[in-house]
């Protein structure tokens, strides 16, 4: 009721001081007012438990954290335009037109099948995270690492290496965790794993050193860090070949890819795939082993350095070949 009357009350007196031949429309009212009231960049209003952030589309910010006593959640303002058109994608004609949402390696191309060399532009590249390496590129036991590690914190921003388009935003809970994939002007495509929030949403357009998710710690990992790959036609590489991580910047401003340098661990992965491993059972030693696999005791000894008088344990696995 105090609400009603103190409205009435400054209607009659805002009427009150125009003559009778000129009482101004509430139009005029309001135009008057803003006039001589500006108004706040921005403006938050709570409805329907969503809340709504008001104001000209130039100044919103971009990303907006709410914290909370349980944690934060980012999100991110959505104002760009999603090329999803067949033949709207970076490097379509590289790629042979494909961009899809569910292979980090959908084009199965074989690494002897690749140029022999060619010049990567990496004049745009911002380091995803300024953290030191935890873990390098290369073979761990009976798997590879296709990444390198980096150090960082759970909620540290995690930035696109160059500028691209996204084309994959998921969760693999046995290996990357929460990923972001982009595919690049220049023809690489990089990879971010074990992320506690994507901001990224596929197909968007984004920018060298734009933030697309939150550090973390999900899928297959023993600690914060970010899994950092490149890829060039699904074929990753050692990003420190690339990459300077004592200063955070590229080694040169275009990188010679070359399949003798860049991909020189493609022994290593034929090596691999032409492995094969056993789980030792019971009454089984190294001699018994060898005669089984038309091997010898010493070359099992070498690829799983070991020493011919090791003991070795039902339930252990050793690589035969």
């Amino acid at each position: 009721m105090k609400r009603c009357l103190l409205s009435l009350v400054m209607s009659l007196a805002l009427v009150s001081v125009y003559a009778d031949d000129s009482i101004p429309t509430v139009e005029e009212l309001v135009e008057e007012q803003v006039a001589q009231e500006p108004q706040e960049p921005l403006r938050f209003e709570y409805r329907n438990d969503t809340l709504f952030v008001i104001g000209d589309a130039g100044i919103l910010p971009k990303y907006v954290t709410v914290s909370a006593s349980t944690g934060s959640n980012t999100y991110k303002r959505l104002f760009k335009d999603m090329g999803i058109d067949e033949g709207d994608h970076p490097s379509d004609s590289l790629y042979g037109f494909t961009w899809t949402h569910n292979w980090v390696n959908p084009y199965k191309v074989p690494i002897d099948s690749m140029p022999d060399s060619l010049l990567v532009d990496m004049s745009d590249f911002v380091m995803p995270v300024k953290g030191y390496i935890t873990s390098h590129f290369g073979m761990r036991k009976t798997r590879y690492h296709y990444g390198t590690d980096i150090k960082l914190h759970v909620g540290d921003s995690v930035r696109s290496a160059f500028g691209g388009q996204v084309r994959i935003c998921d969760y693999d809970p046995r290996g990357y965790g929460n990923y972001v994939v982009v595919r690049h002007h220049n023809g690489l495509e990089t990879v971010y794993g074990h992320l506690s929030q994507i901001i990224a949403e596929p197909n968007e357009w984004i920018e060298a050193g734009e933030i697309i998710g939150l550090g973390g710690n999900t899928g297959r990992s023993t600690g914060p860090h970010l899994h950092f790959e490149m890829r060039y036609l699904g074929n990753a590489f050692n990003t420190e070949k690339a990459l300077n991580y004592t200063n955070f910047e590229p080694k040169d401003s275009v990188y010679l890819m070359t399949l003798k340098s860049t991909y020189s661990h493609n022994a290593e992965l034929k090596a691999m795939k032409a492995a094969k491993y056993i789980t030792v059972k019971q009454g089984d030693n190294l001699s018994v082993l060898a005669k089984r696999h038309g091997t010898t005791v010493k070359k099992i000894c070498q690829l799983n350095k070991i020493k011919p008088n090791s003991i070795i344990r039902i339930g252990q696995k050793l690589r035969v070949r």
